[in-house]
C-alpha cells in the first residue's frame, strides 16, 4: 500500500471516521474518507461500503473495482459507574469492544471499582466534548438519574450511534421518552431506544443483565440497517 494512502488511513481512523479504498483491479487505489464528497460511479458502493463494514467488487462503466472498508473500532461508553457497569467492563473487551465510563459521582467512579477501564468522573457533557458520540459508539446509560442519563442519551440520538440501551422497566422509560420529547426528541428517535435494555433472556443479577446488554449492543452492531444501500456491492 502507497505510505499517502496508508497516512489517510491512520489519520481517518485516529478521528474516528470510516475510509474505503477504491482499487482499480488493472492498478491504481484511491481512498475515500466519510464525511467527503464521493462522485459517481463509487458514491452507492461507497455508501454500502462505509455502513456495512463490508469489502466488495462494484461494475461500472470504467471496469471493475474492488472495495474495501476501514471501519474504527467499535467501543461501549457507559454513562454510570455501578455494579453492572463493572460486570460489563470485564466482558466488553472479550468482545472486541473499547469501553468508557463516565460518572460525575465520585463515590462510585473510584479506580478501586474500575481498575481495568477508562474511567472519568465527570458530568457526561463536559467528558462528551473530549470524547464525542458518533455511529460507531454504543451508548449505554444506567445511571437511572434523568440528570445524568438524558443528555447523554440526546446526544448518542443526534450523532447517530448504532446503540442506545437505557436502563428501567417500561413505565420508567414511558416517563424518560416524555421528557426527552419535551426536549424536543422525535418519535422515531426515541423509537430507537433499547429500553429495557438488553436482550430478554430472563437476565437477574447485574453479571446477566451485562450478559443481555452486551449481546444487544453485537446485535445491532452486526445488524446494521443496508437496505438502502444493499445491492450496490457484489
Amino acid at each position: 500500500m502507497e505510505r499517502a494512502i496508508l497516512k489517510t488511513l491512520n489519520l481517518a481512523r485516529a478521528a474516528r471516521r470510516a475510509a474505503v479504498t477504491i482499487s482499480d483491479l488493472t492498478g491504481g487505489v484511491r481512498v475515500h474518507v466519510e464525511g467527503d464528497d464521493c462522485p459517481e460511479p463509487w458514491r452507492l458502493a461507497v455508501t454500502s461500503a462505509l455502513q456495512s463494514g463490508r469489502a466488495g467488487i462494484v461494475e461500472t462503466e470504467q471496469g471493475a473495482f474492488f472495495l474495501n472498508a476501514y471501519l474504527p473500532p467499535p467501543r461501549i461508553l457507559v454513562i454510570g459507574a455501578v455494579h453492572l457497569s463493572q460486570a460489563l467492563a470485564r466482558m466488553a473487551p472479550v468482545a472486541g469492544f473499547d469501553m468508557t465510563i463516565i460518572d460525575p459521582r465520585t463515590a462510585f467512579a473510584t479506580p478501586e471499582r474500575f481498575a481495568d477501564v477508562e474511567l472519568i468522573a465527570e458530568w457526561p457533557e463536559d467528558a462528551l466534548k473530549e470524547r464525542p458520540f458518533d455511529r460507531f459508539t454504543a451508548l449505554v446509560a444506567v445511571t437511572h438519574d434523568p440528570k445524568i442519563d438524558d443528555g447523554p442519551i440526546r446526544a448518542a440520538l443526534a450523532a447517530g450511534c448504532f446503540y442506545v440501551g437505557a436502563l428501567g422497566s417500561r413505565k420508567t422509560h414511558a416517563t424518560r421518552a416524555e421528557r426527552l420529547r419535551q426536549a424536543g426528541v422525535s418519535d422515531a428517535e426515541i423509537a430507537r431506544i433499547r429500553a429495557p435494555i438488553g436482550l430478554d433472556i430472563g437476565a437477574a443479577s447485574p453479571a446477566e443483565i451485562a450478559v443481555a446488554i452486551l449481546a444487544e449492543i453485537i446485535e445491532a452492531l452486526r445488524r446494521r440497517d443496508t437496505a438502502q444501500s444493499r445491492g450496490a456491492i457484489v
